[in-house]
């Protein structure tokens, strides 16, 4: 665990209350943009790949416990890096840190990771889902909504369906996002499929609204 002890990131110190302030204050910032963040992490990236399983997990953990806000970014890299190695022990493992110092950017980055290991393992796709679906936090219901947000082909529409009209009354901003969010991207494949739902089931204005972005 030397390495990731070691591990800092260094930031401009005139970025800080700028990008703090851009998160509505909600967290500390080392100062680091998302290139630098990158060039400065890869060898940390480079050398996960390498970590037994259960070390991974606690470097992940580590730098999720940090102050910064760039270090749980860190950690989100590293966790979608080393996806494909994961089986669904680990995803249900990571789940914890969906709700832990939860805004949309974590969040958000977060569904990649979940995102990316259904399409990497379709077969456990409703599996994954279960985790997200229904729960009383309203960060986990995002992912749910959003978690086939890239799927054209592989879409599971039924899944779709589910999340959509489970939280199609919430007055929640974030959730109504994600339904309109969904919607649209989809359309892009199949436009007929979203218009109809628009039609069938009446949402929020604001889910309409985003979903009906590309449609005629």
């Amino acid at each position: 665990m030397q390495k990731i002890t070691e591990f800092k990131l260094v930031g401009e110190a005139e970025l800080k209350d700028p990008m703090a302030a851009y998160m509505k204050n909600k967290f500390f910032f080392v100062g680091v943009k998302t290139p630098e963040r990158k060039r400065q992490s890869k060898e940390l990236l480079k050398v996960s790949k390498k970590m037994p399983l259960k070390e991974l997990l606690q470097v992940i953990d580590e730098l999720y416990q940090r102050s910064e806000r760039e270090y749980q970014y860190v950690a989100i890299d590293i966790s979608f890096a080393n996806v494909k190695r994961f089986s669904f022990t680990e995803m249900k493992f990571l789940t914890q840190y969906v709700t832990q110092k939860a805004w949309w950017d974590s969040v958000d980055a977060w569904r990649k990771v979940f995102g990316k290991y259904v399409q990497l393992y379709p077969d456990e796709k409703r599996q994954l889902f279960e985790l997200f679906y229904k729960q009383d936090n309203f960060w986990m219901r995002r992912i749910s909504i959003l978690l086939q947000l890239l799927e054209k082909e592989t879409m599971d529409k039924e899944l779709l369906t589910l999340v959509i009209l489970y939280d199609q009354h919430t007055d929640e901003f974030f959730i109504q996002k994600a339904i309109g969010w969904a919607l649209r991207n989809y359309s892009k494949f199949d436009s007929a499929w979203v218009e109809n739902f628009i039609v069938e089931y009446p949402l929020h204005k604001l889910a309409t609204r985003e979903a009906s972005i590309y449609l005629n």
